[in-house]
């Protein structure tokens, strides 16, 4: 099976393992102010969704700053978000953590052998190299379940309009995913599917920050996506961008937050599928790209 139909495959597998997800028991506010979150890549726009869902109450830090700043974990709870459980830095910010649980779904990997707890992602796959879609979706609800109470929606409302409301969506090779409090690690999550994916120019940045920096960077043809739902402001930031020429997608959105965090992974998801799909890509630009991905080994493990 080449790595677009496995991603498109493992997107389908959601469903089901949104009726069966196991939520975690919330960490209690007063060790909150006490706890970290930490990963790469997807990993870290997991532990961004638990400071936004807590509040703020938990912090969200790139483990080699935690690394390179080693006071920051000597007194905390880190929890560190690897699929792998195996990139070094991880690994290595774990050993001078003062508590340290992995959430991982490799329960012999490096991480999970030197961390005080292990929390196992158990969703399955197709067990094909290819870009994440479930394992994030569990890492990510995951997350948020050990900082806040929180329902899961289990019907497939969100999915199917996620997949049509991506169906109908045209984009360009050069994008900006614009987020929230909320939405801003959506945001990065999306515009890594279009790196991983299609090897596109993609950027993820706030809302109201890309008003005083990366706009000044966009060119007429260019696509910028939304995650927030409609008001004035956004609003009129769309329309603003439409007449100098600018492609803008804003899809209609839940409010409710967790509803809202599951909708923009799946239209993330579906958007990329579907440009690979209508590019005729058989296999994602991080499986073909060896020379970067070769890059990229080495300095991750």
């Amino acid at each position: 099976m080449n790595s677009i139909a496995a991603y498109e495959k493992d997107i389908e597998l959601q469903l089901d393992f949104l009726k069966s997800f196991q939520k975690q028991n919330p960490i209690s506010e007063n060790l909150q102010k006490n706890t970290l979150f930490s990963g790469s890549g997807d990993s870290l726009a997991s532990a961004m969704l638990a400071e936004s869902f807590s509040n703020g109450l938990v912090k969200a830090m790139d483990p080699l700053d935690l690394y390179s700043n080693r006071e920051l974990v000597k007194s905390k709870h880190v929890y560190f978000v690897s699929i792998s459980g195996n990139t070094i830095t991880n690994i290595r910010v774990a050993t001078i953590a003062k508590k340290t649980t992995a959430i991982t779904s490799q329960p012999k990997s490096k991480l999970a052998k030197i961390s005080d707890d292990t929390i196992l992602l158990t969703a399955g796959n197709h067990g094909v190299f290819t870009a994440g879609s479930i394992s994030f979706l569990e890492s990510a609800l995951t997350c948020v379940s050990l900082v806040r109470k929180i329902t899961i929606p289990k019907n497939n409302v969100l999915f199917l309009k996620a997949k049509s409301d991506a169906k109908k969506a045209k984009i360009s090779k050069r994008l900006f995913v614009l987020g929230n409090f909320h939405t801003f690690p959506l945001a990065m999550y999306c515009a890594a599917k279009f790196y991983e994916i299609l090897g596109y120019d993609s950027h993820y940045c706030r809302i109201e920050q890309f008003s005083h920096m990366e706009l000044f960077s966009s060119k007429k043809g260019d696509t910028v996506i939304i995650f927030e739902a409609k008001n004035s402001h956004n609003t009129q930031l769309a329309q603003n961008l439409k007449k100098i020429g600018i492609n803008v997608l804003h899809p209609n959105m839940p409010s409710e937050k967790i509803s809202q965090m599951v909708y923009c992974i799946f239209f993330s998801q579906f958007i990329s599928l579907n440009e690979a799909k209508r590019k005729k890509k058989r296999e994602c630009h991080f499986v073909t790209a060896e020379n970067i991905r070769n890059v990229s080994n080495q300095m991750i493990y």
